[in-house]
């Protein structure tokens, strides 16, 4: 009788053991820099050619003994007089400029966030006569900026002053409803497209339950878009805190100007030396700015990523 051979069992490794992993090649150099080290050294040129102008800003702000052209070294001196000069000035309200500037961006920012929000779930949820073409209107106007009506701005304000003084030339609010003139357009198409993303289906359940537009505006789409919202007011009060064309023009009292307005006055005269106090109000400036980037910066990322996306 025939007997079968057993099948021999694969040897198991014992309790404990490990198989050494396999050796990795070494890569050479060149093939390395070919592959990724190349992106290595444009990123270092790139963050290097970004940061000196901060870092030269800086510098000239705490030397209270030089002048912007002339502070060839970093650092050469550390001291605060530029930043006690700034404040120092009767003649030159730098705290005043501060919080004008807090105000009008703020004001102007929430406003144009709120406006914005409105026109975007109009767009996005209401079907209308000349959707599409008012749609497509908003975004061909942003390519003519508001500096091409500097001329008429100045004389509508002019105008107005001599009806409703509070909102004309000098004026703060008049100020505000001039760059609320050009609140829509970009900012909407962009909301527009963040709200395309939040399924209508939402909606649908609360006009069943008898919501109105109102409510479920409020309650059900504003609290799902607070990225987009986000990222509208931080590029707003960004654009608005530099502005300086239309600010120039329309505030011409010292103690109601803007930090880009009033700063200018240190270095529109010719052979100016008040580079270095420019500097520290520059630095100054950049605080409310930076502050407000890094607190929104959770919201950026994903309010552009699918703002982007068009419905």
């Amino acid at each position: 009788m025939a007997t079968e051979t057993p099948t021999p069992l694969l040897a198991t490794p014992s309790h404990g053991t490990t198989t050494p992993p396999p050796e990795r090649r070494k890569q050479s150099f060149g093939a390395w820099f070919r592959d990724k080290g190349w992106r290595h050294v444009v990123a270092v040129i790139t963050t290097a050619f970004a940061i000196f102008p901060l870092l030269y800003v800086l510098s000239a702000a705490l030397n209270s003994t030089g002048t912007m052209a002339g502070s060839n070294v970093l650092f050469s001196r550390i001291d605060f007089g530029n930043f006690e000069e700034l404040f120092s000035n009767p003649n030159r309200p730098f705290g005043k400029w501060f919080m004008n500037t807090l105000v009008i961006g703020v004001v102007t920012s929430a406003a144009t966030v709120f406006l914005g929000a409105l026109a975007a779930y109009a767009f996005s949820r209401m079907r209308f006569k000349g959707r599409r073409v008012s749609l497509l209107s908003l975004l061909v106007l942003q390519m003519f900026p508001q500096l091409l009506a500097v001329v008429a701005i100045f004389l509508l304000l002019n105008f107005i002053t001599d009806v409703v003084p509070w909102l004309g030339l000098g004026s703060q609010l008049g100020l505000i409803m001039v760059y609320l003139g050009g609140a829509l357009g970009v900012n909407t198409y962009l909301m527009y497209g963040f709200f395309n993303t939040i399924p209508a289906s939402l909606d649908e359940a609360a006009r069943i339950d008898g919501a109105s537009h109102v409510q479920v505006f409020f309650t059900i789409i504003l609290p799902l878009v607070t990225p987009i919202l986000a990222v509208v007011g931080l590029l707003a009060f960004i654009g608005l805190s530099s502005e300086f064309v239309i600010a120039s023009v329309v505030l011409n009292d010292p103690d109601n100007q803007t930090l880009a307005v009033g700063l200018y006055s240190y270095v529109g005269q010719q052979r100016s030396e008040n580079w270095g106090v420019f500097a520290a109000g520059a630095v100054l400036a950049a605080l409310p700015v930076m502050a407000l980037f890094l607190y929104l910066q959770k919201y950026i990322v994903n309010g552009l990523a699918a703002g982007s996306v068009k419905g």
